[in-house]
């Protein structure tokens, strides 16, 4: 008996490696020493800054991972790793370096996972940062066929004195929204309840939701934030604190961002919420406390600049081909945010 018999094949494990390094040597940045395959990844950090601080984040794709496995798609999911981790960097300022992976499956699939890295490549083309290294793990009995688990790790970096930390954010400050590009990667396990319990398919075209499938609308990936929120800070846009909304939406995440006994009063119908929003209250009868306590509802990222870089903000970032909404401004409070739909 060998390992090979027991489930793990490491000839296979080899040559994936070998079939993905094309992919992961695109994203390499002129930081980057040495190449795939070692024990560690090598990255010089970049010249220029007086006082350095690195920025980490850690997070996964969730259940959405059960609708590429059913549908058998899985490049938008490696974008969703990517996003979710360097959107939550780049609040505190940071520019995204490199990148890590962790990709663990019952048997490894060869086409199945290299559509996965490429997405992470992809990922991390669009984020300016490096794919510097990973870990595919062959674990057999532990995972159901032709399905895997993600998880990301991203290392920026930002000059002390520009992090953002809520310390600047002052009250009358105002909220800026960019656009999100649907659900993202959170609330996944309730659309697939609704999903199942009313019956439908991944493949139905909802005439409300323009005639695309539920699986091409739900698998489309998380937006990233991360190129155009940097031009804006090198531009000079004075940027007091930001958030990335994810799992818990505006209620949870905005908050974070602000200072001691502040909170946000949302301006509602100040921004457009997606039709897969309104479809999904529709047809699980979600009341509009739990949705916006689930999903992002529309809503991105935030951004808090004062009031008189409002106007300068919206026009940089329609530059950037992003509609952003100005949905609330800073009050005195308690952290939590008012003028929500209860």
């Amino acid at each position: 008996m060998d390992y090979r018999e027991a489930g793990v094949d490491v000839e296979a494990g080899r040559a994936f490696v070998d079939r993905i390094r094309t992919s992961v040597k695109r994203t390499y940045r002129s930081e980057v020493l040495g190449g795939l395959g070692g024990f560690s990844g090598l990255f010089q950090l970049p010249s220029g800054y007086q006082e350095p601080v690195l920025v980490s984040g850690t997070d996964g794709v969730g259940t959405k991972l059960k609708l590429a496995h059913s549908l058998n798609r899985h490049e938008t999911v490696g974008i969703d790793l990517v996003a979710m981790c360097v959107n939550d960097v780049l609040t505190c300022g940071a520019e995204p370096l490199f990148f890590l992976d962790y990709v663990a499956t019952g048997k490894l699939e060869p086409e199945q996972l290299a559509q996965v890295v490429e997405g992470i490549a992809k990922g991390c083309e669009l984020s300016g940062c490096a794919l510097l290294g990973g870990e595919t793990a062959e674990m057999p009995g532990f995972y159901q066929p032709n399905e895997y688990d993600l998880a990301g790790f991203c290392v920026g970096i930002v000059e002390k004195s520009l992090i953002l930390d809520g310390s600047r954010v002052q009250v009358g400050d105002v909220a800026i929204a960019l656009p999100s590009s649907g659900v993202h990667s959170n609330g996944f396990s309730l659309v697939r309840k609704i999903v199942s319990d009313r019956g439908f398919s991944w493949s139905d075209r909802p005439e409300s939701l323009g005639g695309k499938t539920l699986g091409d609308l739900f698998l489309t990936p998380t937006q990233l934030y991360v190129k155009p929120v940097l031009a804006a800070l090198k531009s000079e846009i004075p940027i007091h604190g930001m958030a990335h909304i994810t799992g818990g939406g505006l209620p949870e995440n905005l908050p974070r961002c602000l200072s001691p006994n502040q909170t946000v009063e949302i301006e509602p119908n100040s921004w457009e919420i997606l039709p897969i929003f309104n479809w999904l209250a529709t047809e699980g009868n979600v009341a509009p406390k739990d949705m916006f306590n689930t999903f992002n509802m529309g809503v991105g990222f935030v951004m808090i600049v004062p009031p008189d870089a409002v106007d300068r903000t919206l026009e940089f970032f329609a530059s950037q081909h992003l509609k952003g909404s100005r949905i609330g401004q800073v009050i005195e409070g308690k952290g939590e945010l008012v003028g929500l739909p209860e």
